[in-house]
């Protein structure tokens, strides 16, 4: 199933480069078609003065100007079109490399790790080789700040049922979502700032002086000027009239040339990006959904139009810039004060269309988050969807659970059952044998069970509930903490969650390392006890047998599993399964000794 998913992949990556491959050879064809009209020009202009005839320099040029502004018109669209499908091409190969080596192309997550997080650091969460790695299709900051969210904490029930169906439908829809990866590849590994100097821009008035006045010449100003244009051809003196006209035109854009560059200094920067998002607006809109979550959604942008009018803005600013180019843009602003027309058209649209413009650029944050948990139901079939239980006790179950960070070729399923109760497991074991991969196994999946994500599982059932782990602890030279002390403040933490948070579920692995033996068991034992009386739920690792005993005290409440090696002919070997009761098997000697230490028993 895996190869046919990647063939699939590679199919559309072919397809796309052929794509690539076909405008930009159309694209360099009107390339060199410009360059032709252009010659043009200069023959049209040296006959003309040649001939001592204004005629032909004045219809010629501007013919081929037309035609030039078509050709560049053109051109762009062929450009816009071989990157669109170059980016299709990246997007494709981009999820081979995700299946195959859990490269991604997207942002790690590192930004958010944070050793003082209920479990996001213990459980691979953020960073490389992390599950936001293995997870994340977002290219917008903001999409990768919602899938962090999402990520760092448990959903309600209701949220997490309404994801799940999305997520599903989504990856039904695999090429749709894959076209909107491409739309959005644009903005990935963007400053973080560019959306908010876009919202700034569009709160912020300009407050041009005049505007009224000037908004009533410009719509007279190029046919006045055309009058005296065609009268000077028939009567003496009008050209002079003209003249002046022309002159005065300048000297107003002169005048509020500080308020021109004010503002098409910043429009210029965001120009393409909105361009990009009014595409992204139109796809989000144009399509259909089962799902009431995503037309929810999709209806917040179509009812204000949303992708038209983003459209709109780009095309003013865009217009805005033919001021620029220098004969084209003395020629318009001459006729017609291009520059300011456009800049009071755009401060137009600003008063129209700012308000509620956050709102629409949200539900693009929702959607790519929603397209990243799709990822992986549409890459990994065989996952499931949880079932999420709603009970008063906790329900932890699942068949063949697996940790999705390692590759399925490696890893090895083991089956779990904690149902509509409360339980501590401890779980002894060798070293190496597996104690802490399936703490993190059970914690991740949960993560991404409360999500709204697929589970790597056969099946799962699970409770809405909070994870807190206890495992990487670190010293801290540059708080002075040592790994005693920041043992002691996890174990703070996690027992102020078990009593301030609703239904904690904690991973501890390997409790009170730092301190010896009898203060570890001793202090172990304490926490374990007071974790009972506070009706706490999850699984505590250790090597210490003597923990284990303590389902003999509390039988109801304290269950034993392990880990354990087969050793032959000096070999060790894992098989990673976990089982029920207290290991019996240990392997420190062993490893000793291959590294050249012999222990000597007493």
């Amino acid at each position: 199933m895996e190869q046919d998913i990647i063939n699939n992949y590679k199919h559309n990556a072919e397809l796309a480069n052929a794509e690539a491959v076909k405008y930009k050879e159309l694209a360099n064809t009107y390339s060199f078609m410009r360059l032709g009209v252009f010659g043009l020009m200069v023959i049209a202009i040296y006959f003309g003065v040649v001939k001592d005839d204004f005629t032909i320099v004045a219809v010629g040029f501007a013919v081929l100007l037309f035609c030039f502004a078509w050709l560049v018109q053109r051109q762009s669209g062929y450009e816009q079109r071989m990157k669109y499908f170059n980016d299709l091409k990246r997007i494709n190969e981009n999820e081979i490399a995700s299946i195959l080596n859990r490269d991604n192309l997207y942002n790690n997550g590192a930004a958010f790790a944070s050793e003082k997080h209920f479990y996001s650091a213990d459980l691979d969460i953020f960073g490389g080789g992390s599950l936001f790695q293995l997870t994340n299709r977002a290219a917008t900051p903001t999409g990768n700040i919602k899938l962090a969210e999402w990520l760092s904490g448990p959903a309600n029930k209701a949220a997490i049922l309404a994801r799940q169906e999305v997520v599903k439908e989504m990856a039904a829809k695999n090429h749709w979502k894959l076209e909107l990866q491409t739309l959005l590849l644009f903005a990935n590994h963007t400053d973080a700032s560019q959306l908010h100097t876009l919202f700034n821009y569009l709160h912020t008035p300009l407050n041009l002086p005049g505007e009224k006045l000037l908004i009533k010449y410009i719509k007279i100003a190029p046919y006045l000027l055309a009058a005296m244009l065609v009268a000077g051809y028939f009567f003496p003196g009008f050209e002079l009239a003209a003249i002046i006209l022309a002159i005065a035109n300048i000297a107003i854009i002169t005048q509020k040339g500080s308020y021109i560059m004010k503002s098409s200094f910043i429009a210029d920067k965001i120009s393409t990006v909105l361009a990009g998002y009014a595409v992204v607006f139109n796809k989000l809109e144009s399509e259909e959904w089962q799902s009431p979550y995503t037309n929810d959604l999709v209806k917040k942008i179509k009812e204000k139009q949303t992708s038209q009018k983003i459209a709109g803005l780009s095309k003013l600013i865009n217009k805005l810039s033919y001021s620029l180019i220098m004969i084209v843009g003395f020629i318009l602003n001459v006729f017609s004060l291009w520059a300011l027309k456009q800049i009071i058209a755009i401060e137009q649209w600003k008063r129209d269309n700012h308000d509620n413009l956050e709102d629409a650029f949200d539900v693009i944050t929702e959607f790519e988050a929603l397209a990243s948990l799709a990822s992986l139901q549409a890459n990994y079939p065989d996952w499931c969807m949880p079932q999420i239980v709603d009970n008063s006790n906790y329900t932890l179950s699942a068949k063949n659970l697996a940790h999705p960070l390692i590759n399925h070729n490696n890893r090895v399923p083991n089956d779990y059952e904690l149902t509509d109760t409360f339980k501590i497991d401890i779980i002894t074991g060798s070293n190496m044998a597996g104690k802490s991969t399936f703490l993190r196994t059970i914690g991740i999946n949960t993560v991404l069970a409360l999500c709204g994500a697929p589970v790597c599982a056969e099946s799962m059932q699970v409770s809405v509930m909070t994870m807190v782990s206890y495992m990487r602890i670190k010293d801290s030279l540059n708080e002075s903490t040592s790994t005693f002390k920041a043992e002691l403040d996890r174990l703070q933490m996690l027992l102020a969650a078990v009593e301030g948070e609703h239904k904690v579920f904690f991973l501890i692995d390997e409790m009170l390392r730092g301190t010896n033996s009898v203060d570890k068991y001793l202090g172990s034992k304490a926490v374990i006890e007071q974790l009972i009386a506070k009706k706490g739920v999850g699984m505590v690792a250790t090597h210490d047998l003597q923990i284990a005993q303590l389902e003999q005290q509390y039988p109801d409440y304290i269950r034993n599993f392990y880990f354990d090696i087969q050793v032959k002919n000096g070999e060790m070997l894992f098989d990673y399964k976990m089982k029920h009761g207290e290991c019996k098997t240990f392997n420190a000697a062993l490893l000793l000794k291959q590294i050249g230490i012999n222990i000597k028993l007493d």
